[in-house]
């Protein structure tokens, strides 16, 4: 039995032996463990740190069965879905995605926010949100006791300040993840050491006047110095939104994320 605060948007959630329906934006604390049907979709997600609540959210696929073991995907927004709302880390990038094609996410996927204008990770000349990183494995260790998570198959992902924040956070938590794929993003090299450790797979538009590709591609060399598997991918002409072409346009990108296992 697990307790947590959720907050639910005109969800029915059917829980072991109770219907608990809630129609707006309220907050409210239940036990009950999934282990039979469960709402689909986008669900709201809290995490807390510290007495900080922060909002997030879940995706879970449609026909999701408790009996099954599921890939995760773990998502960093950029700073324009950053903010309190619980909605808008899933309004661009990954997100945008899912509902474009959601066949191609038999997964589970994490989205948690950060507060407005703060970043996932420090990078120079930009606030940093406190307690992000505590807020994401927070929000994790949340997804993993409600659902029936692969714990093999684990990826984070992120794009432009989640790209940063891919970068950071998996160097802190490789023995987490199966891969990464970081999105126009860039990082410390001095990170590449344990983000060797995993599989990854940048992508960056060669035309990004607002994180140059060299970010990428200097996290990729020192990666691949540092004896880590790199695959790297980028786009002629395109600017800084590559996410589009990363999650929706190139197939492949998410099949390759979903079949890796943590060695």
């Amino acid at each position: 039995m697990y307790k947590k605060s959720i907050v639910y948007m005109g969800l029915v959630l059917l829980c072991s032996g109770c219907i608990s329906v809630r129609m707006g934006d309220i907050q409210v604390e239940e036990d009950f463990k999934l282990d039979g049907p469960t709402a689909t979709g986008f669900i709201h997600l809290s995490t807390e740190v510290d007495g900080e609540v922060r909002p997030g959210m879940v995706y879970v696929p449609a026909g999701y069965n408790h009996d099954t073991a599921y890939p995760l995907i773990v998502f960093l927004h950029g700073l324009g879905e950053s903010g309190d709302n619980g909605m808008a880390q899933t309004t661009s990038g990954l997100g945008n995605a899912i509902r474009k094609n959601p066949e191609r996410f038999n997964c589970l996927v994490y989205f948690p926010q950060s507060p407005s204008r703060q970043w996932w990770s420090a990078v120079d000349g930009r606030v940093t949100a406190p307690n992000s990183f505590e807020h994401i494995t927070d929000g994790i260790e949340r997804v993993l006791d409600l659902y029936h998570v692969d714990e093999d198959r684990v990826s984070l992902t992120g794009l432009s300040m989640g790209g940063y924040g891919t970068f950071a956070y998996g160097a802190k938590h490789a023995d987490r993840f199966s891969a990464f794929m970081p999105v126009c993003g860039g990082g410390d090299v001095e990170a590449a050491v344990e983000l060797a450790r995993r599989p990854m797979w940048v992508f960056h538009g060669e035309a990004d006047g607002v994180i140059s590709v060299d970010k990428s591609k200097q996290m990729v060399d020192a990666t691949r110095k540092a004896g880590g598997a790199v695959k790297f991918t980028t786009y002629p002409g395109v600017g800084h939104n590559s996410w589009d072409k990363a999650y929706s346009a190139d197939q492949k990108a998410i099949e390759w994320l979903l079949e890796q296992r943590r060695q």
